[in-house]
């Protein structure tokens, strides 16, 4: 199985012998190093959402407004996230995956100490972009090394589940939220530093775990380093052999690919809207209708309790955790079907059916029909089958483009459609929720709906049935020679039907 190299070309097998792969510890060792940072996420997101009532209080040693706090903060941190999706991205596709999940969790991690020490509120402001700036990094370098590393039959529900980690985050952070805020327990102005001191703590032991996390061999065969690239997966199979107690099957078939130091911008985006125009609408409309739903109310619902139905600001925690844990189990129970049902029905049947119900939810709430508890209810309903297509939006973009695109697509489509929903949201939504008027609210909960739904028709058209496939099946490499999984590949299309 060795790989062969002639000036500059070479042919190998590594990704069908990585596709080829049972289920193991080293599986676990990838998802526990690289998908527990959307646990740190969710606990970013989550606790400002749920502080933002005490951080305008007086004696908080910042000089906010809770408007501020759900509007201009939220916006900044997610623009912040979409700059850094598209520098780390562009860095990720040329020195490796590895490298920089390592300098992006590093960047939060810095930020995230510096939020705890804010003492006016442009500083919070900076800190909270240079987060984001961070977390944005992550979603490109992490994502693409996920699909890289983990079998084609198994790709679907992992990703589903460790984007929807988020929520566990999101959960630990609205109950650290309640704790935080206790006047009982800690002072006024530092409640809600500790929380964010936590987030430190929680990415430095991430980190030490992340160290062991190998480069994606799929990077290394392409960018010069196919002998590496053969060492590695030789020890993986032999640490998997010795697991299971008996030898592989023998791998599907070679590769062949040009090696290449990296791909231009232009040759990238040429690939992406010339070459597959479809699968680029379908990936700007399943980020731009997640993204403003999530960003507008996961940043918003607490503000949305205290202002129209008076719980007080420190037990939104409560509230939050149960529409948070929902959220979890959405890819959690829904995300093999991804892989067994298929792509299409389950993306578009999750981001319709969850639209419909927020038309309902909005349609009770307007009509003056709920309570504290009742809304809560009914978000976690909608959320359970939006965060499975939620999720399926990193998984979508992270898959149907060509390697050498991978971060880069990923990068951009999370930046433009997070610009467009999670920039806008958040500011929309606090200044509708801010008023006090019922009506002003349902017009935003019908936006976030009415995306939702339009996306879930594209992907009815649009969504590729990615499941089962290796990646080189779903898109060719750009660099790649001809070969039975570039031949399947163009089979399908380069729009992807």
């Amino acid at each position: 199985m060795a790989d062969l190299v002639e000036q500059g070309t070479v042919t190998t097998k590594v990704p069908a012998r990585l596709d080829r792969l049972p289920w193991s510890r080293w599986h676990w060792m990838i998802v526990i190093g690289l998908g527990t940072v959307w646990i740190l996420d969710g606990l970013e997101v989550t606790i400002v959402g749920n502080i933002a009532s005490r951080l305008s209080e007086d004696g908080s040693g910042l000089d906010i407004t809770d408007a501020q706090v759900t509007g201009m903060a939220a916006a900044l941190y997610v623009a912040g996230a979409c700059a850094g999706a598209l520098i780390f991205g562009r860095l990720t596709d040329l020195f490796g995956r590895k490298k920089l999940f390592l300098i992006t969790l590093g960047v939060y991690l810095a930020a995230t100490a510096l939020t705890a020490f804010s003492f006016s509120a442009w500083w919070f402001f900076v800190f909270r972009f240079l987060t984001g700036f961070g977390i944005g990094g992550e979603y490109a370098a992490i994502n693409s090394a996920i699909d890289e590393l983990i079998p084609g039959k198994y790709r679907g529900r992992v990703d589903l589940i460790i984007n929807g980690s988020f929520w566990l985050g999101a959960v630990a952070g609205a109950l650290l939220s309640v704790l935080a805020l206790d006047t009982d327990l800690f002072p006024t102005w530092l409640g809600w530093r500790l929380t964010f001191a936590l987030g430190v703590v929680l990415g430095l032991v991430i980190l030490l775990v992340r160290r062991h996390v190998p480069e994606s061999p799929r990077w290394m065969f392409i960018h010069g380093k196919a002998t590496e690239a053969e060492e590695l997966v030789t020890e993986v199979e032999r640490q998997v052999e010795e697991e299971k107690g008996r030898p592989l099957p023998e791998p599907g078939e070679a590769i062949t690919v040009t090696q290449r130091r990296s791909t231009g911008f232009g040759e990238i985006a040429k690939t992406v809207f010339r070459d597959y125009p479809r699968r680029a609408v379908l990936g700007l409309s399943l980020f731009i209708g997640q993204a403003f739903l999530y960003n507008a109310i996961t940043f918003g619902f607490g503000s949305i309790l205290v202002t129209f139905f008076d719980v007080p600001s420190g037990h939104t925690g409560y509230y939050f955790a149960v529409i948070a844990f929902g959220n979890f189990l959405g890819p959690l129970l829904l995300g093999k079907f991804f892989d067994t049902a298929g792509r299409r029905p389950m993306i578009a049947g999750t981001y319709i059916l969850s639209g419909l119900l927020l038309f309902g939810t909005a349609w009770l709430f307007g009509a003056g029909r709920l309570s504290a508890v009742t809304m809560t209810a009914c978000w976690c309903v909608v959320l359970f089958f939006a965060s499975a297509g939620a999720s399926s939006a990193y998984l979508t973009v992270s898959e149907i483009f060509p390697m050498e695109t991978r971060a880069m697509a990923i990068a951009f489509f999370y930046a433009v459609g997070t610009a467009a929903g999670g920039i806008s949201g958040p500011l929309l939504f606090a200044k509708l929720t801010s008023s006090g008027v019922v009506s002003d609210a349902v017009i935003a909960f019908c936006v976030g709906a009415s995306l939702m739904v339009a996306a879930g028709v594209v992907a009815v058209f649009f969504a590729v049935a990615a499941e089962g496939r290796s990646l080189e099946q779903i898109a060719t490499p750009l660099s790649a020679r001809t070969t039975a999984p570039a031949a399947a590949a163009q089979a399908a299309g380069p729009a992807g039907g």
